[in-house]
């Protein structure tokens, strides 16, 4: 079973990249981030005729993620309330999360408040969100320890993660608090960064700025990960970053991750 992850940075803008790249990667799910398009016009009817099903939770120009499978996935449900109840739904109107069910394991795609600012509203929005994620895939987790959650976290978990991480403690997406965040809601449930079980070289990289020539010069963040529950760590064949789309013209910033389980 081959998943990836990828934040395509709007879904029209890429649709032929993410095309020829599901024709020559035909992986068995695509976890998609910031699709920026209303459901109703998701462009289920290109993945189809690649033999995709696609389930979406998107909005209006912003956010959205999406998960295309090429068999059915059970147990769909796009946001924390679905899981959490009422409680927590303010949290779901921005469409960050959705999750399904494919051979017994639970995949879910997920698309983290970047946080804009330190200090600022947004960034401690996102701290809030990390907070009600982690009663999310608790709760998940009871009821399945077969759980992949991934996507575009907008967090560097370490400083190999950060092409220079000189002055990052004030850098929105490598703070204390930002780490510390998303360690309590997924590393201290007992999931793992898998790509770090497959490489352990710095200069690792899944975002590149659209300025300075960051790309070429490879002045990058490694923000988009896959997270592994025991059981799944154990099936774990790879995992790899993709470079090749953000080689393309008018790329996505970020380029797929791609995880290999055994069956």
């Amino acid at each position: 079973m081959k998943i990836a992850t990828w934040n395509v940075n709007s879904i029209r803008t890429r649709l032929d990249h993410v095309v020829n790249w599901l024709t020559a990667n035909p992986v068995d799910v695509l976890c998609i981030q910031e699709t920026k398009v209303v459901d109703e016009d998701f462009p289920r009817s290109t993945f189809a005729d690649l033999g995709y099903e696609s389930y979406v939770s998107g909005q209006k120009s912003y956010n959205g993620v999406a998960l295309l499978s090429k068999t059915p996935l059970e147990s769909v449900s796009a946001g924390f309330s679905a899981v959490l109840g009422d409680s927590v739904a303010e949290f779901d109107e921005q469409k960050r999360v959705i999750a399904g069910l494919l051979d017994g394991v639970r995949i879910v795609n997920l698309y983290v408040p970047n946080g804009a600012a330190v200090g600022s509203d947004k960034y401690e929005y996102k701290l809030r969100w990390l907070g009600v994620l982690h009663d999310y895939l608790k709760t998940l987790l009871a009821e399945n320890p077969n759980l992949l959650v991934c996507g575009d976290f907008n967090v560097a978990l370490e400083d190999r993660d950060i092409y220079d991480p000189t002055g990052r403690e004030q850098e929105v997406m490598a703070t204390d608090a930002e780490r510390a965040a998303l360690t309590k809601a997924v590393l201290d449930l007992g999931l793992s960064d898998i790509f770090r079980k497959f490489n352990q070289e710095d200069g690792q990289f899944s975002w590149w700025d659209y300025r300075a020539a960051a790309f070429r010069r490879n002045l990058g963040w490694r923000i988009d990960h896959h997270y592994l529950s025991p059981s799944l760590c154990d099936r774990a064949l790879n995992c790899i970053i993709d470079k090749e789309p953000r080689k393309l013209e008018k790329p996505s910033d970020h380029t797929p991750v791609v995880v290999e389980l055994r069956d």
